[in-house]
């Protein structure tokens, strides 16, 4: 099996939008539990519903990868799964290490989706001496002095940090010093890296927020619809083709 650090997926490079990319994992997981019911078959409308877009939308999305289903039959469940796990890089192995072994750390570590989907957390790594050697998942926490050695031995290009904020953007210079080219940020703060790496970030505090938000909104509707008054216009829920004034698009959490 080919390694993460020298076979890189094709999407940029085949002109595939960023916003197509990010709803690709949401396809995958509707898929997924199709293929594990052994649904043979799947229609773009009912693929759709389960990924939480519209059919448009997802035919314009799988055009870009070459599919288009056969008409009065639907698209093949299992070529699905192989045509966009490959497109995402996930029939290769994807070495990650994890820096920060807290609570968040240690939850990320447990997680058994990933060795699933084509990621093998190769190493957990804290500043903390006390943790080192620690188990953790079965993995022995990793000081991280020797953060660059084990990027090097272990062909490491995805990072996570789950550390304090005020040494993340420490943490992730020395990453992409190593070598790695994708990080995933759960740290609250925004990280400043160079062109060629990409960040994504985690923040639930703000999804949070933003739930907390929209629960306000439904209580004042509730509210102004029990008194008679005219409600005020709902405020359109974001889905994964909604981006931010840089063009990000929220990460998606594991299933």
């Amino acid at each position: 099996m080919a390694t993460g650090r020298t076979h890189r997926p094709a999407t940029r490079s085949r002109g595939i939008p960023e916003a197509t990319v990010a709803r690709l994992p949401l396809y995958l997981r509707a898929l997924t539990a199709l293929s594990e019911r052994s649904v043979p078959t799947v229609s773009s409308e009912e693929l759709a519903a389960a990924a939480g877009v519209n059919s448009a939308k997802l035919r314009k999305d799988f055009s870009y990868l070459g599919s288009y289903g056969t008409r009065g039959v639907g698209y093949d469940v299992e070529y699905l799964v192989y045509q966009i796990s490959r497109e995402l890089g996930l029939t290769q192995d994807w070495p990650v290490v994890i820096v920060g072994i807290g609570n968040l750390g240690a939850a990320l570590a447990n997680y058994g989706g990933f060795a699933s989907r084509g990621f093998r957390v190769a190493a957990l790594i804290d500043a903390d001496p006390e943790m080192t050697g620690r188990q953790v998942a079965g993995i022995p926490v990793r000081h991280s002095d020797d953060l660059e050695r084990i990027i090097s031995d272990n062909g490491v290009s995805i990072g996570v940090i789950t550390t304090p904020p005020g040494v993340a953007q420490q943490v992730c210079e020395r990453l992409v010093a190593a070598g790695v080219t994708s990080i995933l940020n759960f740290a609250p703060t925004v990280l400043s890296v160079p062109d060629g790496v990409d960040v994504r970030k985690v923040d639930l505090s703000i999804e949070l927020q933003i739930l907390a938000f929209h629960e306000q909104r439904k209580a004042g509707e509730e509210a102004a619809a029990h008194d008679g008054a005219v409600p005020a216009p709902a405020v359109r829920r974001a889905d994964a083709t909604d981006q931010g004034p840089d063009g990000d698009v929220p990460a998606v959490m594991p299933a």
